[in-house]
C-alpha cells in the first residue's frame, strides 16, 4: 500500500471510531496490561474494542493518540509484515504522539504477530481482535509470548440483553413496573441466545443458521481441512441431543461411525477440540472423577443458547441446562465441574461451595425428591456453602436434613436478584 491511502484510511478510522454509539459492556481492562478479545463469530469483538477507545477518550487521552485500523476494509488489496510497518510510519507522520494501536482482524496479514511482539516489547499499548479460523487462544499462547492477555468474549448476559433494550435491572422498581417486559425479552434471549446482532433480526433462525454455517465451514471444516464433514454435523447434532448428559469419546465414535463412515476416537478427540477453539462449545469435568475419567467423560454445552436451539426439538429442559452453565462460565472461567458419584448433580463450582442443580420444573414430585436428594447428599462428601435449584419459574425454600435449598427461576438468578 502507498501511504498516501494509509494516511487516508487512518484519518477516517479515527473519525468514525470515536464517535460510534454502543452498549457498554461488563468487561474490565487493565492499564499496563495489552490484549487479544477472542471469542465466537459476531459475539462483539470489535465493539468492545471501540469501548475501549471512549473509555480511554473519557479518562484525558487525546484522539490523536487513537490508531485504529480496520483490516476487513474491502478498500483494502492484499497486506503483508512490511505494510504493518508502514502504518505506524504513516501516522507518526500525522501526529507527535505515541500511538494506541486498535488492530481489528489483524490475522489476514501473514505473520501479522511478529509485529505484535514487537510493539509490545517496544513498550507500546496494544489492543488486537481476530477470527477464529485464523487466531484461535492456543495458537495466541504459543505466538505472542505472554506479551498478551487473552479476553474471552461471551455473548450478552441477560443483564446485557436488558441494558440494550433500554431496560436498566438496577433502577428502583423496574421489575414491578416491566416484569410484562422483562418476561417477554427473556423468552427471546432463552430461546435465541445473546449474540448481540441478533437483538435486531426479524428471522432470528435463519441468522442463526447462517451465523452456524460460516463458523462450520470457515473455522472448522476449511481451517483444519477435514474430510469427513458428515461426521463431524452428526457430532455435533449428538452434543446438542446430549448436552445434559456425560458423553465418553468412545460413545461419541460409535455415533459419528453410523454416518456410514467409520471415525476413530482419536479423531473424535480432535473434533472436540476444533469445537471448543471455534468456540461453538466448551466442556465441563467431573468434580469426583479421577483424572483419566475426567478427560474422557465430560458434559458439553454450546457457547450460546440460540446455536443449541437449531438442534433441538423438545428444547425446553436443555435449554435452561445451558443457560446456567453460559452464565456461570462467564462468572467463573473454567473452574466450574458437576458431579458424578452414585448421585449427579448439576454443577459445582469450588471457590464459591456453590452446588446448583438445574430443572425446568418442581411440580413433579419424584422429580423433585431427586434434585433435592442429590443436593443433601453431595454436601456430606464436599464443602457447600450454597445450593440452588434453578427452575424455569419456580421459587420457594427447601429445608432438609438441615440444607437450606434456595428454588428460584433462571430469570431473576441470571440478573442477580
Amino acid at each position: 500500500m502507498d501511504k498516501d491511502t494509509i494516511k487516508i484510511l487512518l484519518a477516517e478510522y479515527q473519525h468514525e471510531v470515536v464517535d460510534i454509539k454502543l452498549i457498554e459492556r461488563s468487561y474490565e481492562v487493565e492499564d499496563a496490561l495489552n490484549y487479544v478479545f477472542v471469542g465466537l463469530r459476531r459475539v462483539g469483538k470489535s465493539y468492545l474494542m471501540f469501548q475501549q477507545i471512549g473509555d480511554l477518550l473519557a479518562h484525558g487521552h487525546s484522539k490523536d493518540e487513537i490508531l485504529y485500523f480496520n483490516f476487513e476494509d474491502d478498500r483494502i488489496s492484499s497486506l503483508n509484515i512490511s505494510d504493518l510497518n508502514l502504518i505506524k510510519v504513516c501516522y507518526e507522520e500525522m501526529y507527535d504522539c505515541q500511538p494506541i494501536f486498535f488492530l481489528d482482524e489483524i490475522q489476514l496479514v501473514e505473520h501479522w504477530e511478529k509485529f505484535a511482539r514487537r510493539l509490545a516489547d517496544q513498550g507500546y499499548r496494544v489492543y488486537i481482535t481476530g477470527s477464529n479460523a485464523k487466531m484461535l487462544s492456543s495458537e495466541i499462547a504459543t505466538t505472542l509470548g505472554g506479551r498478551y492477555m487473552m479476553l474471552n468474549i461471551y455473548p450478552f448476559s441477560f443483564t446485557e440483553h436488558l441494558f440494550a433494550s433500554g431496560i436498566d435491572v438496577g433502577a428502583k422498581n423496574v421489575a414491578y413496573q416491566q416484569h410484562t417486559t422483562i418476561n417477554k425479552l427473556f423468552e427471546s434471549y432463552f430461546k435465541f441466545g445473546g449474540l448481540p446482532e441478533l437483538m435486531h433480526v426479524s428471522d432470528k433462525r435463519t441468522w442463526l443458521s447462517n451465523l452456524y454455517q460460516k463458523v462450520f465451514f470457515g473455522d472448522l471444516v476449511a481451517r483444519y481441512q477435514i474430510r469427513n464433514d458428515f461426521a463431524l454435523r452428526v457430532l455435533v447434532r449428538k452434543l446438542a441431543e446430549s448436552v445434559k448428559q456425560p458423553t465418553s469419546f468412545n460413545r461419541l465414535a460409535n455415533i459419528a461411525s453410523a454416518s456410514g463412515r467409520k471415525v476413530s476416537t482419536d479423531t473424535v478427540i480432535d473434533y472436540l477440540r476444533y469445537l471448543q477453539e471455534a468456540w461453538l462449545i466448551f466442556s465441563v469435568e467431573n468434580f469426583s472423577a479421577k483424572l483419566a475419567e475426567r478427560e474422557a467423560n465430560k458434559k458439553y454445552y454450546f457457547i450460546d443458547n440460540g446455536l443449541l436451539h437449531l438442534f433441538l426439538l423438545d428444547p425446553l429442559t436443555s435449554l435452561l441446562e445451558n443457560l446456567v452453565a453460559i452464565q456461570l462460565r462467564r462468572l467463573y472461567g473454567e473452574e466450574i465441574y458437576f458431579y458424578q458419584q452414585n448421585i449427579e448433580v448439576d454443577f459445582y463450582v469450588p471457590q464459591a461451595q456453590l452446588a446448583i442443580q438445574a430443572c425446568y420444573s418442581l411440580h413433579d414430585v419424584e422429580t423433585r425428591t431427586r434434585e433435592v436428594n442429590a443436593l443433601v447428599k453431595m454436601a456430606q462428601h464436599v464443602e457447600v456453602k450454597k445450593m440452588l435449584i434453578i427452575t424455569k419459574e419456580e421459587e420457594t425454600a427447601i429445608v432438609q436434613n438441615g440444607c437450606n435449598i434456595e428454588v428460584v427461576s433462571v430469570a431473576k438468578w441470571l440478573v442477580g436478584k
